[in-house]
């Protein structure tokens, strides 16, 4: 039997998933969430074998919305380029994960900062479809223990300075679309 742990930020994000589920709400924020997935796992006797990161992310171009499966996540507030210049090899932040096929796909950008000014939005939109503050976190940390991740990331607001009033109205119809896509992309059992 596969089994699988779903991570989520917030129990809002989460608030649709059946009773039951094998979940862990790690807090907003890279470092929030890398710690609290590390000792998670590291105090289980046995590891899932898979992770599915859910919750929402800001729309980083104009005309995106719904649920999306992230094929390629960065963290967008690291300096990988100057450090490989200063350490004269590459320092690779970009990660590309495994789909399903089964979900219309995004690159993500993950940072510490809640997006919600245009000019970063539109910075970022050079690079990705997406912003979260967790999906590179989730990612890496389950590499480091051999474990597949899927992040699904649900477009809640437009990263712009209506993000912040917009997240709050959408949370919730949000985790709404996160389980409707869990069930039509057959993430649960």
């Amino acid at each position: 039997m596969t089994t699988t742990l779903f991570v989520s930020a917030t129990h809002e994000e989460a608030a649709y998933l059946p009773t039951g589920t094998d979940l862990i709400v790690t807090g907003i924020g890279t470092l929030n969430c890398a710690i609290v997935l590390t000792k998670e796992l590291a105090g289980r006797s046995q590891l899932p074998d898979h992770i599915i990161n859910i919750g929402t992310a800001g729309a980083l171009r104009d005309g995106i919305s719904g649920v999306f499966e992230v094929e390629r996540v960065f963290q967008h507030d690291f300096s990988s380029e100057l450090i490989s210049q200063m350490i004269g090899r590459p320092f690779p932040n970009m990660r590309g994960l495994p789909v399903s096929g089964r979900l219309p796909v995004a690159h993500l950008a993950t940072g510490d900062a809640f997006i919600s000014d245009s000019v970063t939005r539109d910075r970022l939109a050079q690079r990705a479809h997406l912003c979260d503050m967790e999906g590179a976190a989730v990612a890496a940390v389950a590499a480091s223990f051999g474990l597949p991740a899927t992040l699904l990331k649900q477009v809640s607001d437009n990263a712009d300075e209506g993000a912040a009033t917009t997240w709050f109205e959408a949370v919730d119809a949000g985790a709404q679309q996160l389980y409707d896509a869990l069930l039509a992309g057959s993430f649960l059992k």
